[in-house]
């Protein structure tokens, strides 16, 4: 799998694309805008997708700390994410 994020970072309600390779293997590449590549784990549960993405640092340097996110597809077709912890 392969989640793109179209930021330097994930936030509540950011879009996501989800790109499904057919791989079940929890191990998966999360991409941001600025560049930044890393390898994350994912999780399916009842339609919706646990992603844990590792702390990393921004293109420019920021600090982020490692979170798990739930993305679940909406009404308009487009996968969001929404914090776990």
């Amino acid at each position: 799998m392969r989640f793109i994020f179209p930021h330097s970072h994930a936030f509540r309600q950011g879009r996501v694309v989800v790109e499904d390779d057919g791989k079940t293997e929890p191990e998966c590449f999360v991409e941001f805008g600025d560049g930044t590549v890393l390898m994350g784990e994912w999780h399916p549960s009842d339609g919706i997708i646990e992603l844990t993405v590792p702390a990393y640092r921004t293109a420019k340097g920021t600090r982020i700390v490692s979170k798990r996110w739930k993305l679940a597809k909406g009404r308009d077709d487009v996968w969001r994410s929404e914090i776990v912890a």
